[in-house]
């Protein structure tokens, strides 16, 4: 009985080297475009008599949806847009969060306002 058992666990640990496991074979997907190109905001950081900022991408007349958020996470403004300029008037000075979604890509930018 312990020959059986010693000769089950020496082919046990003889074919556990060669096994390839559960990894597949298959190479990871093509990445995909993570940034919208050429993406700019400007003025950063505003002057507090601004009135605008503009926001401008490589593809200068898609469809750009931006939100602002407060540092808190809270939103604070959403609009969505063709044009590049932003209306920013009725925010106070601190640090806000833009997100930009243009397509199906998302930025994010930190905007301060003096």
């Amino acid at each position: 009985m312990k020959n059986i058992y010693f000769l089950l666990m020496f082919i046990v640990f003889l074919c556990l080297p060669i096994q390839n496991g559960f990894a597949q074979g298959n190479p990871p997907p093509e990445p995909t475009q993570l940034n919208i190109e050429g993406l700019s905001v400007y003025p950063n950081p505003v002057d507090g008599n601004a009135s605008t900022i503009y926001i401008i991408s490589k593809d200068k007349i898609a469809l750009k949806k931006v939100a602002i958020y407060n540092v808190l996470g809270k939103q604070i403004k959403a609009t969505v847009s063709t044009r590049k300029e932003l209306d920013i008037s009725s925010l106070n000075s601190g640090v806000y969060i833009l997100k930009i979604t243009q397509g199906s890509i998302s930025e994010t930018r930190k905007l301060v306002i003096r």
